[in-house]
């Protein structure tokens, strides 16, 4: 069944379209997709799934914490909840208007998660607490496109891996086509330059990259067993599309 448009909300910072069918729900903005839930699946062949498998990469064990800048409609958190059950979700996003969307289409009250509305630049340099995994998903949207709010990736880049603990793993999602290659170059020339080791993980429909960077960052077959933790044959097709590429 194809989606259908039911509502449309202006917040402060974005144009909000809702997308619904029978047991589905996607929140699109300046043309693209911004969050997604179904009932019975958890993957989708995008940026998503990227984010939720580089959160797995950490060659010193599990993550107990983890931090998410930019949570629009939870759909990463999603993922992660379902293979990370104990682990403790701390969420920042500007748009307390996006935030309660989630809470009533998108059921983000049922992670468990923490959430705090602020600037997630401004509060990532006041904040005191250590995660095991950071992952950078700021966005700001225009009419017909988004972009990542700041001019030097590498201000953000120092400031989250301060609030790593160690071993921790920063994940950013980065688009990948045409007008936003220089802060995809950018932002991986910052990650060289912070982290021992960096990696790229995508999919081959995503037009997205999730970067990650720690000390050590496991390689693609640590992902294959967590394929056991889907059912549905849609989430194990799209887990085994994922894949890890070192570039430092």
């Amino acid at each position: 069944m194809a989606f259908q448009q039911t509502s449309t909300v202006r917040t402060p910072y974005q144009r909000v379209e809702i997308w619904k069918t029978t047991g589905s729900c996607e929140f699109r903005v300046a043309g693209a997709a911004h969050a997604w839930w179904h009932c019975d699946r958890f993957l989708t062949g995008r940026a998503w799934d990227t984010l939720a498998a580089a959160a797995l990469l950490r060659p010193s064990g599990l993550p107990e914490s983890l931090l998410m800048l930019g949570l629009a409609g939870g759909t990463t958190l999603r993922i992660l909840r379902h293979l990370l059950p104990t682990c403790r979700f701390t969420a920042v996003d500007i748009d307390d208007e996006l935030v309660e969307l989630a809470r009533q289409h998108m059921h983000l009250d049922e992670l468990g998660v923490e959430v705090h509305i602020a600037d997630a630049y401004q509060w990532a340099a006041e904040c005191t607490e250590r995660y095991d995994v950071i992952v950078d998903d700021c966005y700001l949207a225009g009419e017909d496109d988004v972009f990542r709010p700041e001019k030097k990736p590498g201000r953000g880049v120092e400031v989250f891996s301060t609030l790593l603990a160690p071993g921790g793993l920063l994940l950013s999602n980065l688009l990948t086509g045409a007008g936003h290659r220089r802060m995809q170059s950018r932002t991986r020339a910052a990650y060289r330059r912070s982290f021992p080791a960096v990696s790229s993980l995508t999919t081959p429909e995503s037009e997205t990259e999730a970067l990650v960077g720690g000390s050590q960052i496991l390689p693609t077959s640590a992902l294959a067993p967590w394929a056991n933790h889907f059912s549905g044959m849609k989430d194990r097709k799209y887990w085994g599309w994922l894949g890890v590429r070192r570039l430092k």
